[in-house]
């Protein structure tokens, strides 16, 4: 056990399992889940979208529980239960009151190890995930992103769906899942978190009692994401162009790690925004605009998303180009404080959340292998420059870009001259 202060305590314990907590003394609740650090970057080429697909199928039924049992004995008392996929963690969490920390420790214990997979609910479940699959193809602001980071990262496990391919999911089978979940849900690659009005000693004994049936063997290490960039373009009946332009970024843990995040934030964070008020409120050539940093394991993303007319976008991006370029040679000090506040003011008031704590709580132990004290946080943001942010600029935007578009985005330039105008 590793005293970190008064309220945050962290146990490793003998089968290797992680178990982190915070206690929150001035709240009625508790969230607690369990965090695998296996998601779409460790899957397979023919079993893409397993972790999705073992996700979804966790709730739909154990060797005590039916799935319609799951459900209802989280919400007999008032509570919620969830999940979620990403590219590098399978997350399965619920939040409910203090007196009801041992039924939610119970519930996802048992879904993690006692799943039985029944092969009716595999099968309706396959149905519900191909029309997940069908609704994600036909929102193009949201499929755009794929198409991003398939283009970014081609023909490997970080460039592929969360989701999965059509395909896939109609041949996957019920095997397929199990041999994943043993692969990959053990307990040195699980970090079992809470947060809330809680006692870290109460925790440990319903970890000792709901977990212990988890594998130990090791986890699997992830292929090593390389990105590439390069031009992706699906021409559809659109009333408007969605457009994401991005470039290789900083990791988690790496020293532009805040510069980045911060520059995300000034670039196009909010209505205060270079981009949102350049682009949206003098130009008015987007409904839609906003700069995002995506760190990983081993590198990362920086973009920018646009939604625009097919009449605007031949403006569009040689003015946002525009704003890449002068971000890495002016920039104020009134708008790093900005952005320090937001980015800050966003930190402190996401630790008034017990799921959000749980979450972040868990993230860093997965990412940094210990839980990094807020005021390090803040001191970290602190400390970036001005000179830090334009510096951090001009590394990304002139490193080879990715570019994906959706609709009539004839008026969208290609590579070259957009890499040509940030070089210059």
């Amino acid at each position: 056990m590793t005293p970190l202060d008064q309220n945050i305590r962290v146990t490793k314990l003998d089968n290797g399992l992680t178990v982190v907590s915070e206690r929150m003394d001035r709240v009625e609740t508790v969230s607690l889940g369990a965090y695998v650090a296996s998601g779409t970057r460790h899957e397979e080429a023919a079993e893409n979208g397993v972790s999705h697909f073992l996700e979804h199928m966790a709730f739909k039924g154990t060797e005590r529980r039916s799935a319609a049992q799951i459900a209802e004995e989280i919400e007999n008392v008032g509570g919620h239960i969830n999940s979620y996929t990403a590219r590098e963690q399978t997350a399965y969490y619920v939040k409910v009151l203090k007196e009801d920390m041992a039924l939610g420790a119970d519930i996802i214990g048992d879904i993690l190890s006692h799943s039985t997979f029944d092969a009716d609910e595999f099968e309706r479940e396959r149905g519900v995930i191909l029309q997940e699959i069908g609704q994600a193809n036909d929102t193009p602001d949201d499929i755009v992103f794929d198409h991003f980071q398939e283009t970014a990262y081609p023909n490997q496990p970080m460039g592929r769906p969360v989701l999965g391919t059509e395909e896939l999911i109609r041949t996957m089978r019920r095997d397929t899942l199990m041999g994943y979940m043993k692969r990959h849900y053990t307990t040195g690659n699980t970090v079992i978190a809470a947060a809330g009005n809680l006692d870290h000693d109460h925790l440990l004994e319903l970890v000792h009692t709901h977990f212990s049936d988890l594998p130990t063997t090791a986890p699997l290490i992830a292929q090593p994401g390389l990105y590439r960039g390069g031009e992706f373009r699906e021409a559809r009946d659109l009333d408007q162009v969605h457009i994401v332009l991005g470039f290789p970024s900083a990791a988690y843990g790496a020293p532009d790690y805040y510069p980045t995040l911060l520059l995300s934030t000034l670039l196009g964070g909010g209505m205060s925004s270079r981009l949102f008020q350049e682009i949206r409120e003098k130009r008015g050539l987007v409904y839609s605009i906003y700069a995002f940093s995506q760190p990983f394991q081993d590198g990362g993303t920086f973009g920018i998303y646009a939604g625009t007319g097919e009449s605007e976008a031949g403006e569009l991006i040689p003015v946002t180009l525009d704003e890449l370029h002068k971000v890495q040679h002016s920039v104020t000090e009134a708008e790093l404080a900005r952005a320090r506040a937001q980015v800050k003011a966003g930190l402190l008031m996401s630790l008034e959340s017990t799921g959000s704590r749980c979450e972040q709580i868990a993230r860093q132990i997965q990412v940094f292998g210990r839980l990094v004290p807020v005021p390090e946080t803040v001191a970290r943001i602190d400390r970036v420059t001005v000179t830090d942010i334009q510096e951090t600029a001009t590394r990304i935007f002139r490193a080879a870009p990715t570019l994906a578009a959706m609709g009539p985005a004839g008026h969208v330039p290609g590579l070259p001259s957009i890499a040509e105008k940030l070089a210059a």
